[in-house]
């Protein structure tokens, strides 16, 4: 791989324009609203249009007037449909950004032919020519969409430091933002016109299409990471940078292994952030799928481990424990878990010598039967307390116990055991362990 100043002015492109959708992104996604930046991203072209054939000139100020319009109001009729016509907000967007998209992709094939406007370069980007654009700033050649970019990126930073505060409150909850003074309503148009800005921003460099990649994935992996805006802000940012840089790292060196000389660097970015998303959505340590299931899978072990216990201390009670064997199919028969689950606690008591194997059967130790008592102690002190306190019927106490006796600590225990004044048999008139 070649690396070549080109290179860094193409990172840092990516870089920049990832970095100011992201901002924004954050607060699209806790309020609902990514669709509403797709719509924006879309919806905007006609506004673009419009100033390319009302100008006849790329001027950024032009393009920005007029996308922060066609943004804004992308807005307020998606509102308004929704609102007075009653149609479900994902519909109402639909319709305004596919009518405005259409509307924009017909006004630019038309003007093509007439000012300098490639419909590839607004749909897919063209961030690999960017660096030959450029514009002196202080003796140095910088590429002008790096110099719009970071423009940008200022103002969407200045903006969230300024009214952080605001845009915190109307995210999680807007009727409470009016009423202490801060104008939800205001602070939503105020973003969805930066989303528009920062979406024309992004179109020499990622395209109409890849800028809501940029918009909604990195936030949407650091909501996957982390409960705190602060945090999540800061960690969106990281994975933007991380999704530009990887992005054309990739785009150089990917393609070769199928034998293409390279592909798009902009669409590199994309699958680089949907690549870290899907990582993290299986390895977030919150909301990972992985630790998700691993988590799942010790909490069914550990309540399959405390129905084995039970359920020996309550055939160690019986006449005859002989008469019955206890094996995977009983187990199965009374608590409804799988053969797996069953062996794989079995195993788990065994090495902790809770049970032991006795000609093809199991039977509790001493400290087996310490542990099964106190699980045995806190389903019968559950069954005293509901049928005291609640007057659920006796053959519907052990069911409901039941839920309650995997969860009860030596305290909780303690307190049901002074609310039931300190019974020693259930309702069923069975003993109640010490």
């Amino acid at each position: 791989m070649n690396w070549t100043d080109l290179d860094n002015w193409i990172v840092i492109t990516g870089i920049f324009s990832a970095l100011s959708c992201a901002i924004l992104g954050n607060f699209m996604v806790l309020r609902r609203l990514s669709m509403m930046g797709d719509a924006i991203s879309h919806a905007v072209l006609p506004g673009l249009a419009a100033a390319f054939l009302l100008s006849g000139s790329r001027d950024s100020i032009t393009m920005f007037a007029g996308a922060a319009v066609v943004g804004i109001l992308t807005a307020i009729f998606t509102d308004i449909i929704h609102r007075l016509g009653k149609v479900e907000e994902s519909a109402s967007m639909g319709v305004v950004f596919t009518t405005l998209f259409a509307l924009g992709l017909i006004m630019i094939v038309k003007g093509a032919d007439a000012v300098d406007l490639d419909p590839g370069c607004v749909l897919y980007g063209a961030i690999e020519l960017v660096p030959l654009d450029t514009k002196t700033v202080f003796g140095i050649p910088v590429p002008r969409a790096v110099i719009a970019l970071a423009t940008v990126l200022i103002i969407n930073l200045l903006f969230v430091i300024i009214f952080y505060k605001e845009l915190k409150i109307s995210s999680f909850d807007p009727d409470l933002a009016t009423t202490v003074g801060a104008n939800a309503l205001w602070m939503h148009f105020m973003l969805m016109t930066l989303v528009a800005i920062t979406t024309v921003a992004s179109f020499e460099s990622v395209g109409s299409i890849l800028v809501i990649a940029m918009l909604i994935v990195p936030a949407a992996t650091a909501y996957l990471i982390t409960e705190q805006l602060r945090t999540m802000i800061i960690v969106s940012l990281l994975i933007a940078e991380l999704s530009a840089i990887l992005g054309h790292c990739g785009a150089l060196t990917l393609p070769r292994l199928w034998g293409f000389s390279d592909t798009s660097t902009a669409g590199m970015i994309a699958v680089a952030s949907g690549a870290i998303f899907f990582l993290t959505l299986f390895l977030s340590p919150k909301h990972g799928i992985v630790f998700k299931s691993i988590k799942r899978f010790w909490t069914f072990l550990k309540i399959s481990r405390e129905d084995i216990l039970g359920l020996l201390y309550r055939l160690s009670e019986l006449k005859f424990p002989n008469d019955v064997r206890f094996d995977s199919n009983l187990f199965s028969k009374v608590t409804g878990s799988g053969a797996f689950m069953y062996h794989a606690a079995i195993l788990s008591l065994k090495l902790e010598r809770k049970v032991i194997a006795e000609k093809n059967d199991y039977k509790l130790t001493n400290l087996g039967k310490k542990s099964a008592a106190s699980l045995i102690r806190s389903h019968r002190l559950w069954e005293s307390y509901l049928y005291k306190y609640l007057n659920i019927p006796i053959d519907h106490l052990h069911f409901s116990a039941e839920r309650f006796e995997h969860v009860t600590d030596a305290k909780m225990q303690e307190q049901l055991s002074l609310g039931t004044e300190s019974p020693t048999q259930d309702p069923h008139g069975k003993n109640i362990p010490e």
